[in-house]
């Protein structure tokens, strides 16, 4: 976020600027329940709740036909964090769970009532387990004070009472009322400052695979995304941004786009991009391609694979940009006085975030107020940039947030926002919703980092790991997203993810004497996102994939290797050996098969995978059956975390497979599906999932699982072979079965 941002965010509401930045960054910081608002703003029909809808405390409304609507801060990407954040609610708030539903709250009125809904990011896995307390407070608060409501309608104590489904009892008088008819005089009672939780035991909704809310409109099509929003008097957009980043506009033919039908506007969008306004989006998108843009690239022009590659195999030796994550022992003397030494250089490359919904946004900006609807995955933030592109403060501003056609951490990013408004800016009083290409999309992207990494282990003469030292070469994510979260020292610790000796959010698994992560930054002029699992995936791959050949070299099995390093992570081995017992690791496996293993730690979650691989004699890998294992300390829905398992095998095994983004002439080369392959039905595997919450502690399940994957695949495949795998994509790899 820019000073500007911030600064314009803080004119709102009179919020001083150091109050909002303060208020922003405190995610999931504590209760606040407000019971002074005139009302939500509903997403498109931009209605305010109607006089027979009852709020009591921020998170919950009850109509008077005892329908429950629960508020949702967080975004819905098909992840079903709206129905596991409304469990949360309707297990303190003790309802009827068929009568509830769920309901989007705006990032306007979120700041207009000091942030009472809390951070409105949704990534790393945050959206439950760094919420999970306060929107649970929020639903006990709302069932203290329906039961306050009963009791002065009764005149009777509030211990005398009780609530099932809705209904409170009290069975000294044998009466019983709904909550429809509390609620009125529920909303008009001081919000508790103090309540209790449940304890886990008592739990009834937590931990039930209840289905979700969302279910039956996408399954009659009833669900609106932000690429089907329709208002009065709308117009179409596409636009074509600079090929080569940092690229400017220098010119283009605006007389031969406007001469094409249904066209109503050609418009440059800052020094970057132009767009063209028609009618429908296909007349916008054709007209947009005739503009035969010429482009003042600059250096960045000139640069190439080859030359990223250069520049961070340079990284790998390098004294500068330098910055420790883990370091105990002193791992090159261990190195130097090693029995047995091993190295090997790994890369991966850039990859998309590939969204099935390319980037888009409707915007609606008029003197005295700017109107955005759109898919997001940082309400927050959307709101900001929203207010800086319009010049108006953020009261003036508002977000209408609809579920996301994927997210994957593409869509925390604000630029198709920022563009949109821009863009409607230059046509006040008419709404116009900017849609991206698929080629606008893949070139445009927000790339996982290309990363080289060099591994290096020395053995004792027990064939004991006693040394491990990595090297990692790689762009700094925070450094272009979010460089205020760079340490003072200038490190992003994001680049170790999974390789911390400490820390929730991945944490190292294995004890070595002598250990040594470094990384050297080595930013592009690519820019750098936030990919679903972000370092933890290559940083898992390159651990886990070496430590099968070093136990290789030692003679060991991969999982007894590793058994003889975990004893001091009781969590990483419980997942680790509940894959190998499911897998049956000790059994032999089926004819021409071969298994793989590896674990890991990401956002606050404990997770493991085997796999079971076939290699035909030409190369051919069929990937048969994967077993994947989550602690996540705690489940709220046992069918949504499965479901997100399943899907991080299916986005983690494509990129591992298929998926690279290239760089020529400082050019993204791949720009559809017909480049970027995407994992088929045919390629995916028998998945069984193991749930093994150990309880007192909320992790993530959106991400953690990808990370394990792909390298129980690779070390399966390494296992058939005796060919190390070190550089991904597999479809350049030519293998040839041992």
């Amino acid at each position: 976020m820019t000073k500007t941002m911030k600064s314009s965010l803080a004119s709102a509401r009179g919020v001083s600027r150091r109050a909002f930045v303060a208020s922003a960054a405190a995610v999931g910081g504590g209760l606040a329940i407000g019971v002074d608002a005139a009302g939500l703003t509903k997403a498109l029909a931009q209605k305010v709740l109607s006089s027979d809808v009852n709020e009591v405390g921020a998170w919950v409304v009850i109509k008077p036909n005892d329908e429950v609507i629960v508020r949702i801060a967080r975004s819905e990407m098909g992840q079903g964090t709206l129905t596991g954040l409304a469990q949360l609610v309707c297990e303190e708030l003790e309802c009827d769970w068929s009568k509830v539903k769920a309901e989007y709250v705006t990032p306007g009125e979120n700041l207009a009532r000091k942030r009472v809904w809390g951070d409105m990011s949704t990534g790393g896995s945050r959206g439950i387990r760094t919420s999970h307390e306060y929107v649970r407070k929020g639903g006990a608060a709302a069932r203290q004070m329906l039961l306050q409501a009963a009791a002065d309608q009764w005149k009777v104590p509030v211990a005398e009472l009780t609530v099932e489904k809705g209904i409170v009892s009290h069975a000294a008088s044998n009466r019983k009322i709904s909550y429809g008819k509390l609620a009125s005089a529920a909303s008009k009672l001081d919000v508790p400052a103090d309540v209790k939780l449940k304890d886990p035991k008592d739990w009834k909704l937590i931990g039930q695979g209840v289905p979700r809310l969302d279910t039956v409109e996408k399954t009659v099509g009833k669900l609106v995304y932000s690429i089907d929003v329709k208002l009065p008097g709308l117009l179409n957009a596409s636009i074509m941004d600079a090929p080569v980043f940092g690229a400017r506009v220098v010119s283009y033919d605006e007389a031969k786009a406007k001469g094409m039908p249904g066209v109503r506007h050609v418009l440059k969008v800052g020094d970057t991009a132009v767009a063209v306004v028609a009618d429908t989006w296909w007349q916008a998108n054709e007209a947009v391609k005739a503009l035969n843009i010429k482009w003042e690239e600059g250096a960045n022009a000139k640069v190439s694979d080859e030359s990223i590659n250069a520049f961070l195999k340079d990284g790998l030796t390098a004294t500068d940009g330098v910055f420790v994550g883990n370091k105990a022992g002193d791992a090159d003397a261990a190195l130097a006085g090693a029995a047995k030494r091993l190295e090997g250089t790994y890369f991966s490359p850039y990859q998309h975030h590939v969204c099935l919904e390319p980037m888009n946004c409707t915007a609606l900006v008029t003197a005295d107020k700017c109107e955005v609807w759109t898919g997001t995955q940082n309400g927050d933030a959307t709101l900001a940039v929203a207010a800086e592109a319009s010049g108006l403060p953020p009261s003036k501003c508002e977000v209408y947030k609809l579920h996301l056609g994927g997210g994957f951490g593409r869509r925390g990013f604000q630029d198709p926002v920022q563009k949109a408004v821009l863009l409607a800016k230059q046509i006040p009083g008419v709404p116009v919703k900017l849609v991206w290409s698929r080629e606008e999309d893949m070139r445009q992207g927000r790339y996982r980092p290309v990363g080289l990494c060099k591994m290096e282990a020395g053995l004792d003469d027990k064939g004991d790991l006693v040394a491990l030292k990595m090297r990692i070469a790689a762009p700094s994510i925070l450094t272009y997203a979010a460089p205020s979260r760079l340490e003072p020292s200038g490190r992003d610790i994001a680049a170790f993810q999974g390789l911390n000796p400490t820390g929730p959010e991945g944490q190292f698994g294995y004890t070595v004497p002598n250990i040594l992560v470094e990384h050297a930054m080595r930013n592009t002029h690519v820019p750098p996102g936030f990919w679903r699992g972000v370092n933890n995936n290559q940083n898992a791959i390159w651990l886990e994939t070496f430590l099968d050949e070093v136990a290789r070299a030692a003679g060991k099995d991969p999982l007894a290797f590793r058994r003889a390093m975990m004893a001091n992570h009781p969590k990483h081995l419980a997942v680790l050996n509940a894959v190998a017992g499911k897998i049956g690791w000790d059994s032999p496996a089926p004819a021409g098969v071969t298994r793989g293993i590896a674990q890991h730690m990401g956002y606050g979650s404990y997770v493991a995978a085997a796999a079971e691989v076939r290699v035909s004699d030409r190369g051919k890998v069929k990937i048969e059956r994967l077993v994947m294992a989550t602690d996540c300390g705690y489940v709220v829905n046992p069918q949504q975390v499965t479901a997100q398992v399943e899907g991080s095998v299916a986005y983690g095994l494509g990129a591992m497979l298929y998926q690279e983004i290239n760089v020529a002439a400082g050019r993204v080369v791949q720009e559809n599906f017909d480049t970027y392959q995407m994992m088929l039905m045919e390629d995916f595997p028998k998945i069984e999932t193991i749930l093994a919450p150990s309880g007192g502690f909320w992790g993530g399940v959106g991400e953690p699982t990808i990370c394990v994957a792909a390298p129980a695949v690779l070390n399966a495949i390494y296992a058939a072979t005796g060919q190390p795998i070190r550089t991904l994509p597999l479809k350049n790899v030519k293998l040839q079965r041992a």
